[in-house]
């Protein structure tokens, strides 16, 4: 129970780093896996050259996998950012230039997920402000996946790790995500459940999957501490994701942890080969 009752997907910017952007999709393939996800893959870039949007397309296809969650951008990640929805001046602008390309992106590979990381706190602005700012885009967001039949995301991050980032708590993004759903009236904004960094912030989890999996909209996955395969740490994953099972979850969950002093394709020894093929 938990492991083989999911549908995974590899995300392929923290897995199969080793490699090239365009040949990690063929290279999660050869490991058995069906789905992938994505950071934004061009950190410098809100909107890349057409020529690159399309290299990342065919890859994905060539490789016989699907697109299944992809971060509009987010300034700098991995790194010092944490997203750029709430930062006002050119860091909001590049978000907002991003919006129609991401979408457009996840729509011609059937993708249903876009996440949309918060931004940090900036010293010297208000709060308040920067909450403002954050909901005019979130629903600019929310709006765009919607065009193309898809949800919005919202993650909470972990406060040891991320400290200027304040949804650090599952009622914290829950929240956020409420607001988006009152403001837009689309009803699209979801929680990312991130149990790893859900679980570096003290949470119970058990209790933060039965009051939130029916608002959870994706879930990722990391052993803590470390942030490693499945295993590695002291979590109990296999029967966390089979608490989310029986809370009625049946959404992917993506595998985003660090493969460790080791080629990607050797850190699922966790998973049988025949669960990682997804539906």
């Amino acid at each position: 129970m938990g492991f083989t009752e999911q549908r995974f997907n590899v995300n392929l910017s923290i897995l199969f780093t080793e490699l090239p952007l365009l040949e990690r999709p063929a290279a999660a393939r050869a490991a058995g896996f069906t789905a992938v996800e994505l950071w934004w893959p061009w950190p410098d870039s809100p909107a890349p050259a057409r020529s690159e949007i399309d290299s990342l397309r065919r890859a994905i296809e060539d490789a016989g996998v699907r697109l299944t969650g992809l971060n509009f951008y987010a300034g700098q990640l991995p790194g010092p950012d944490r997203g750029a929805l709430s930062l006002p001046g050119d860091e909001s602008e590049r978000f907002r230039a991003n919006i129609e390309v991401a979408a457009d992106l996840a729509e011609s590979l059937g993708c249903g997920a876009l996440n949309a990381l918060y931004g940090n706190r900036v010293e010297g602005v208000d709060p308040a402000e920067q909450d403002a700012l954050a909901l005019e885009n979130l629903a600019l967001a929310a709006r765009a996946a919607s065009r193309i039949g898809a949800i919005l995301l919202v993650e909470a991050l972990n406060k040891p790790e991320s400290p200027r980032y304040p949804l650090v708590s599952a009622p914290a993004a829950v929240e956020v995500v409420d607001r988006v759903n009152e403001a837009t009236g689309l009803g699209n904004a979801r929680f990312l459940m991130d149990l790893y960094h859900l679980s570096m912030n003290g949470e119970d989890l058990p209790s933060v999957i039965q009051r939130y999996a029916d608002r959870t909209g994706h879930v990722q996955i990391a052993d803590s501490p470390g942030r490693g395969a499945p295993g590695t740490g002291s979590l109990p994953l296999e029967e966390l994701l089979g608490l989310l099972t029986k809370a009625g979850y049946e959404g992917w969950v993506g595998l985003e942890y660090k493969p460790g002093d080791r080629p990607s394709a050797e850190a699922f020894e966790w998973l049988p080969r025949e669960a990682r093929r997804a539906p």
